[in-house]
């Protein structure tokens, strides 16, 4: 990975490796996160053969897509390499607002079919439109079975993910843990289905306890309009219910904040 600008903070909690990395405009976020992304895969390879990835929406995890597809394809091996969703709308595959197609049109549909090597396995979260609480079920079943194939993950409270890739609502939501949710409080299962009053919609997310496990977790936050829910999640009072990207905090694992300046201002101070 190349020379980045970086900002560093360690939690109290001894068990938890927190780095932020600042870059001055979205497409350098991208850029970097790109390339540790890959380079964080490459390690997860060599350690277990194999790599999983929760796949955050938004607008900077798009670019990071794109460039996966424009330069990366041929980096490693990607076919050793599980893409699951972190959270989805509950919207058919083909809605202008589905992230799973968001995905499909900024990376795998760009593929070449004919280069096995360059195409991960992706397992989208399949949705029964009148059912939420289905789809979300059903996900919560495939990823226990992916997740837990593992000897060293089988008697785990919760599965590790390799890496899971968040990113941060104005409201400083992430995945589909909206503010004042049932979901906020969910300690058993991977994957539920959230209703969101001020939506008034279903979301499909993983639980926090679920991000909780996985072995790195990265924001990707831009933008002026994110820079007091960055502040009020890494310096503010602690009200989770309020702020529910409080809730992420790994057991064991690494958590990168990639931000870009306009976002990190107050950080910065």
């Amino acid at each position: 990975m190349r020379t980045i600008a970086l900002f560093k903070k360690h939690y109290t909690n001894k068990n938890m490796y927190h780095q932020t990395i600042v870059k001055p405009n979205a497409e350098e976020v991208a850029i970097a996160a790109t390339e540790w992304l890959v380079e964080t895969i490459r390690e997860c390879i060599a350690a277990r053969g194999k790599c999983s990835i929760a796949l955050s929406g938004g607008s900077t995890p798009k670019r990071l897509y794109q460039l996966i597809a424009e330069n990366e394809t041929k980096s490693l091996d990607w076919s050793q390499v599980v893409l699951i969703w972190g959270d989805e709308r509950n919207v058919p595959h083909d809605h202008v607002d589905s992230n799973c197609l968001m995905v499909r049109e900024a990376w795998l549909n760009r593929l070449d079919p004919a280069e096995p090597k360059t195409i991960p396995v992706a397992i989208p979260v399949e949705i029964h439109a009148k059912s939420p609480e289905r789809a979300a079920a059903e996900y919560d079943a495939k990823l226990k079975q992916i997740l837990t194939s593992d000897e060293e993950d089988t008697q785990a409270e919760f599965p590790s993910i390799d890496i899971v890739l968040l990113g941060l609502g104005d409201d400083a939501h992430t995945a589909s843990l909206f503010p004042e949710t049932d979901a906020l409080n969910e300690t058993e299962h991977l994957f539920v289905a959230n209703f969101v009053p001020k939506l008034s919609a279903y979301r499909l997310t993983m639980t926090a306890p679920m991000i909780n496990s996985a072995r790195n977790i990265a924001f990707l936050v831009c933008g002026a309009s994110k820079r007091p829910a960055v502040d009020v999640v890494l310096h503010g009072p602690r009200h989770p219910d309020e702020y529910p990207a409080q809730l992420i905090e790994p057991k064991l694992g690494r958590l990168w904040w990639f931000l870009d300046t306009a976002a990190a201002s107050e950080v910065l101070k």
